[in-house]
């Protein structure tokens, strides 16, 4: 199966190919994957994420898929890359990692049938949909500052062609130790149905992206923490959590909270803890 990146190559944004431990460019200009600067793989108008739909994850929250699924957006100004830093800006606590699989469209669509999106679909890579739930109180229904602040979504290493979604196993690593573990089997709706749904009333242009979900276990990470998501046959995403150089404004906007939507929300949707949970876990 191709991959191909993008990278930094003697300072310009170049697409390069995969070749075992080497990436080559059309040139011939060759870098090693190790030593190179990786951008995201892709270039994209808009990224789309669905909420729920790995079943390991609704039932850790002890609840019940949508007849449909959900949606929230993810700015193209949250965009990150292989081994960048994810930032947890000073006054948060809760930055918690979602390992995904990011679907890449590859030509423009709109109206199309789930067994027409294959077509449309240029690869898939590897995301992380990082969550600041320090927010989640006030952005809960768009969920722009909880998934959407600035470095909260890594898409890489590469762009893989010719990849069956089915059967993958996903699992993300924190500092080495095995945190999440799932497959693409347990989506409740498959990577042509999200861009089918999706395209009915929004054009998906090339290079757009949607995020398929993740399984249980999504925690929070603190400054310090290596964080890689691996997908089978998709390679491995790294990246580390620095913490901000600036607080969080005070003197506008929404604060930061620890309510109990938040503490249940970033530690698995624990509900029956409510009213009973000491003041720190």
């Amino acid at each position: 199966m191709p991959e191909y990146r993008r990278i930094l190559l003697d300072g310009a944004a170049t697409q390069v190919r995969g070749e075992g431990d080497e990436l080559v460019s059309a040139d011939g200009r060759v870098v090693g994957a190790d030593d190179a600067v990786h951008l995201p793989p892709c270039v994209p108008s808009k990224v789309v994420a669905v909420h729920l739909n790995h079943r390991s994850r609704v039932e850790e929250f002890m609840t019940s898929l949508p007849p449909a699924p959900t949606y929230f957006h993810k700015p193209t100004s949250a965009l990150n890359a292989h081994r960048g830093a994810v930032v947890r800006p000073e006054r948060c606590k809760y930055l918690n990692y979602e390992g995904e699989v990011a679907i890449v469209i590859g030509r423009t669509a709109r109206n199309i049938s789930p067994g027409e999106a294959g077509e449309y679909i240029a690869g898939y890579t590897i995301g992380n949909d990082y969550g600041l739930h320090d927010f989640r109180d006030t952005d809960a229904g768009s969920m722009l500052r909880v998934k959407g602040s600035d470095t909260l979504c890594p898409l890489g290493p590469g762009l893989v062609t010719d990849w069956d979604f089915r059967g993958k196993r996903l699992r993300t690593y924190v500092n080495g130790s095995l945190v999440q573990d799932g497959s693409t089997d347990e989506m409740e709706w498959d990577m042509h149905y999200l861009v089918a749904d999706i395209a009915r009333t929004i054009t998906l242009y090339p290079g757009d992206v949607l995020l398929s979900g993740t399984p249980a276990n999504s925690r929070p990470v603190q400054p310090g923490d290596v964080v890689e998501v691996e997908v089978e046959a998709l390679g491995r995403l790294t990246n580390h959590i620095v913490s901000g150089p600036a607080p969080i404004r005070d003197d506008c906007g929404a604060q930061p909270t620890e309510s109990e939507e938040v503490i249940s929300t970033t530690f698995g949707g624990d509900w029956e803890f409510r009213g009973i949970r000491g003041p720190k876990r």
